[in-house]
């Protein structure tokens, strides 16, 4: 990953077997590294550690650190073989020196506490300074008061597995732009940040820039882009043309903000060129692109059209909606307060989102139909996706049992994410599957995921049933003012442990087609169907 630099990785199964094992184990840890620890005999306090012991333990630990004897500060830790490590490559691959630390004040058992040092590498040096805190615990069987042993002790940004370095980085910076030219920064596009990284460590090399030296976090998975922390020396960034839309970024990010947990993808369904992707989260991680969970409802798209491509029924047709369907022993039921309809036709269902009628036709479908159909027609579910950074493909297994009827309602084994909705929608618009790219596969000739799509037959009638649900059923509200050609599906996907459903909207309006996901946002038109709609208003 970073040329001249070897790297010690947080120990993971042995460190877990030492990590409150007993005075022993720090002393063994000491003794190999020349450490020293204090012994003797003391009484046996039990309980949480008191303000005493919390103050001299953090003290003991903050002076090692600052002296860089990184064996003695993992002794006082209860993982001190990770410590040790971690700690080393702090003075060590990571070249950062002059550490001063300057304690809060305690609350209970956790320290507060800001960190000042300098990194300095190949004749340059940059000043470092962080806060982070700790927190005291007692050795299960010593006894003792020990620091909670945690990587972010370290460096706030820091999770198990990871370390710092510090060299020559062997992806040379980028100048992202969107498809009009403006440049992409992680400042002024907050979701893009790890989107960036990730384009930078795989078309680096490939954009003409030279290499940047900086201080960056290596994580535990070694397809994950390096994350920078500071630059010493700066390299020269080459530029990276992507499909992004600026205004259509900018707009996802404003609306992703406004809900906890969210996601959102949007994508130029004529092309499948990616034109906005936004999260909302506490991590880096892109769920937009990744995540996998059930989709509820806006699955429906599939299943419609499996059972207009397999003769079963049409939009027209019959899709009763009975109060419940049982199936396999197990009994679904509709949203609160949906009146049953026994002439309903499949878009009178579908519009408004009955689960019972899509339940009822699991027996008219076969064990691989809904896979076959995500397959083949919307290239779902063959891991073949290269949309140029990482992503998940989406996933329909032929799932019998219970689950045959579950997943015609997104639930069940179905998985999906926002950027696998987008393009469902996209190939139910179009006819068409194109499979999402946020690169021009131009640049590294990647070979594009390919399927047959749909008849022009289904496509009328899968955009007949979401312009209905856009104007007139569950996703009328969100749609609201929305000029064009459109067209929607709401979602709500149940999840065991949850208070709330999973708040799940696809959508289009023109050429554009967006899906967005918020956890436990409840109905689909609640939370992901706001975030969509402001998505193509700005983009369309």
């Amino acid at each position: 990953m970073r040329k001249g630099a070897k790297a010690a990785v947080i120990g993971g199964v042995f460190a877990a077997l030492v990590g409150g094992a007993g005075y022993g184990a720090f002393n063994f840890v000491s003794a190999l590294n020349g450490g020293s620890v204090v012994g003797g005999a003391e009484p046996v306090r039990t309980g949480p550690p008191g303000a005493d012991e919390v103050k001299d333990t953090s003290a003991k630990f903050f002076a090692a650190w600052e002296k860089g004897q990184a064996a003695t500060a993992a002794s006082y830790t209860n993982f001190p073989e990770a410590a040790s490590e971690l700690l080393t490559a702090y003075g060590g691959v990571a070249h950062i020196t002059d550490v001063r630390i300057t304690p809060g004040a305690a609350t209970g058992a956790t320290v507060p506490f800001s960190v000042k040092a300098t990194v300095s590498y190949g004749g340059k040096s940059e000043p470092l300074a962080y806060r982070s805190e700790l927190s005291v615990v007692r050795g299960a069987s010593t006894h003792r008061p020990l620091v909670d042993w945690q990587p972010s002790v370290v460096h706030p940004e820091l999770h198990k597995g990871d370390t710092l370095v510090t060299g020559e980085s062997e992806a040379p910076p980028i100048e992202a732009v969107d498809r009009d030219g403006t440049v992409l920064t992680k400042d002024k596009f907050p979701s893009l940040g790890p989107i960036l990284d990730e384009l930078r460590s795989k078309y680096g090399d490939k954009a003409g820039g030279t290499p940047a030296v900086e201080l960056s976090i290596r994580h535990t998975d070694t397809n994950a882009a390096e994350t920078p922390l500071i630059t010493l020396a700066k390299g020269r960034a080459g530029k990276l043309r992507t499909t992004l839309s600026a205004g259509a970024q900018a707009a996802a990010e404003r609306a992703v903000q406004r809900y906890a947990e969210s996601s959102v993808v949007a994508v130029k369904a004529s092309t499948g060129e990616v034109l906005a992707v936004a999260n909302h989260r506490n991590d880096a991680f892109n769920a937009a692109f990744l995540g996998r969970l059930a989709p509820g409802s806006t699955m429906k798209i599939i299943s419609a059209a499996t059972l207009i491509d397999n003769g079963i029924t049409t939009a027209a047709g019959p899709a009763p909606c009975p109060d419940q369907a049982v199936w396999q022993s197990q009994t679904f039921h509709n949203l609160e307060g949906m009146r049953p309809d026994e002439h309903a036709t499949l878009s009178d269902s579908f519009s408004r989102s009955c689960n019972t009628a899509f339940v009822k036709y699991a027996d008219s479908v076969k064990v691989d139909s809904l896979t076959r159909e995500a397959q083949e027609r919307f290239g779902l579910g063959r891991d073949n996706w290269k949309t140029g950074i990482p992503s998940f493909d989406g996933s329909v297994p032929a799932s019998g049992g219970p689950d045959t009827a579950a997943n015609m309602i997104g639930q069940g084994q179905v998985q999906m994410s926002p950027l696998n909705m987008a393009s469902v929608t996209a190939t139910a618009m179009t006819g068409a599957f194109r499979q999402p790219v946020l690169v021009p596969p131009g640049l590294d000739d990647r070979e594009l995921a390919r399927a047959k799509g749909l008849s022009a037959s289904t496509v009328t009638q899968l955009r007949q049933m979401m312009r209905r649900t856009a104007t007139t059923g569950t996703g009328a509200v969100a749609m609201s003012g929305l000029s064009g050609s459109i067209g929607a599906k709401t979602g709500s996907a149940e999840v065991d442990g949850q208070a709330r459903s999973n708040s799940w909207f696809t959508g289009y309006r023109d050429d554009v087609a967006a899906a967005a996901m918020t956890q436990e946002g409840g109905h689909g038109g609640d939370a992901a169907g706001p975030i969509v709609a402001a998505v193509l208003r700005a983009a369309g």
